[in-house]
């Protein structure tokens, strides 16, 4: 698919081309301005660790509202863009483009855009805000601590002093490979399922060791290679939904972010619309909302097709010709009984995911239980430093809740937190609203910040907001990302009566230290 940024005709094509209309007014209403060279950056200075999408979008916010920053990347430029840079050719988004906007100037051309549009829009929003000047490559994190006057210094000193650090590394880190039994005895090709750019699969019959959003990448490079057949092999059950916008949104609309007394119904609904005659092959003891679901509309056409099979087992070893398993019935757990089987391959691919960056450059007490990741205030904010944000870092389940709109509304809460004394919250009431979170889902199957729907990620931001006062003259600008010269210019105001009263400034005071709650 191209991935270079075109208008459809209205009349060939009038859902895109309204769809792309709206990303257009959606850009010129709320997108920042590009920062103008010719005047300086204000502090809050903000340093960013991880250049992908998350750490370019949230730089792009930064800026664009006046703000410095400084983007370290372990890696080289090459490695701009994250995990993206990483995958395949043929990898796409699972999820509709709607639900993936990291930046409102984003002007996606498809639904379901493919990897060389997802990383040429990043590489746009990274020059259009200059962040290509403010990037260091090749330079891994290994410590983030304070001075005496709470500034943050990444590294070491040279590297510049920061007052605030969003940690943008993401969930996934180098590929994952398991060592199974035989492995060296197979007579085909192995690969990981990021490494499948260039492979040949024609007429080939592919096994895929793993489920979820690696799967869908095999999937995506069986068909685009025409393989035979692609066998998949799942040690868990896992949710399979349709890849489509409005069910995929429908899901995400569980403001309760957890199984609720109604999940049957949407689970029902799967089963009788969309496995249909594969209703054995949904998960029997494991409710929607507790894991992410895997989503793709193609496989249960390819396994009514006989072009795909979804083989519940457990891997027992490589043989020569394939992978000798142990099946087992819908509803028996990994490890219970089942029957030996072979299933015959030319290629397997490994679809296990990828080891997850570590946040240990992070100071110690931000890992205090029982407050540790994901543990933390709007599951990003660790207690005791409420001018650190790790954005999509400590993420482990969701619906509808990766490289949103999100991205630019932390990044706001962040610079609030920054700029105004009266909106941080001291550690005590972060725990607070912690307990609060884990009380009002006691019930669920998964830890309260285990899983959860991108409606309930709304209404965090919203009640963060609400609850206290002195943030709701910063309420436009966290959601819209405009009027923040309002909210700063009250600050200013504040600052004055601060002055007057003997009292330090907004600029002259700690701001890792909350005051508020």
């Amino acid at each position: 698919m191209p991935s270079e940024s075109r208008i459809e005709n209205p009349l060939l094509h009038p859902f895109l081309f309204t769809y792309q209309l709206g990303q257009v007014l959606t850009d010129k209403i709320l997108s920042p301005n590009p920062h103008n060279p010719s005047q300086p950056l204000t502090r809050p200075k903000l340093a960013i660790i991880g250049a992908g999408i998350t750490g370019v979008s949230a730089a792009a916010h930064c800026v664009g509202h006046g703000f410095d920053v400084q983007i370290f990347e372990a890696g080289d430029e090459k490695q701009l863009g994250g995990i993206w840079s990483r995958v395949n050719n043929t990898s796409s988004l699972q999820i509709h483009s709607l639900m993936y906007r990291f930046h409102p100037s984003v002007q996606w051309q498809r639904g379901y855009p493919d990897r060389q549009q997802i990383l040429s829009q990043l590489g746009q929003l990274w020059k259009r805000y200059g962040l290509d000047k403010k990037t260091k490559f090749n330079m891994k994190v290994d410590k983030v601590y304070q001075d005496e006057k709470g500034l943050w210094i990444i590294n070491s000193p040279s590297n510049g002093k920061f007052d605030g650090v969003i940690a943008a590394v993401g969930t996934c880190g180098a590929p994952k490979r398991p060592h199974i039994p035989g492995i060296d005895k197979f007579g085909g090709q192995v690969y990981h399922s990021s490494e499948l750019t260039g492979k040949r699969a024609r007429g080939k019959k592919i096994a895929v060791i793993g489920g979820g959003a690696s799967a869908v990448e095999a999937l995506e490079f069986a068909a685009a290679e025409e393989a035979d057949k692609i066998s998949i092999l799942a040690r868990s059950d896992k949710w399979v939904i349709p890849r489509n916008a409005i069910i995929d949104t429908l899901f995400a609309f569980n403001i309760f972010g957890q199984e609720t007394m109604f999940s049957w119904i949407p689970e029902k609904l799967l089963k009788k619309f969309f496995y249909r005659d594969l209703e054995d092959l949904a998960p029997a003891n494991k409710g929607l909302f507790t894991d992410t679901p895997m989503v793709n509309s193609d496989v249960m056409d390819k396994i009514r097709a006989g072009k795909a099979e979804w083989v519940r087992c457990d891997i027992e070893e490589v043989v020569e010709n394939g992978i000798k398993v142990n099946r087992r019935a819908q509803g028996v757990p990994s490890g219970g009984p089942g029957r030996e089987d072979v299933i015959e391959a030319d290629m397997i691919v490994l679809a296990t995911g990828f080891s997850r960056p570590s946040l240990s450059f992070l100071p110690n007490d931000s890992f205090e239980e029982p407050y540790g990741a994901p543990n933390w205030y709007l599951q990003t904010f660790p207690p005791s430093h409420p001018s650190v944000s790790a954005i999509n870092c400590t993420y482990l389940a969701g619906i509808g809740s990766v490289g949103n709109w999100h991205i630019g509304i932390y990044t706001r809460i962040l610079l609030m937190f920054l700029v105004d004394p009266l909106t941080r919250p001291s550690t005590f009431w972060m725990e607070r609203w912690i307990d609060m979170t884990k009380l009002l889902k006691a019930k669920s199957p998964t830890g309260a910040f285990d899983f959860f729907t991108y409606l309930e990620l709304v209404w965090w931001f919203a009640f963060c907001v609400a609850f206290n006062p002195f943030r709701w003259k910063w309420a436009f600008f966290v959601f819209f990302g405009l009027g923040v010269a309002l909210p700063r210019r009250l600050v200013e105001v504040e600052d004055t009566i601060r002055n007057g009263l003997g009292r330090p400034t907004s600029d002259r005071v700690n701001r890792d230290q909350g005051v508020s709650f």
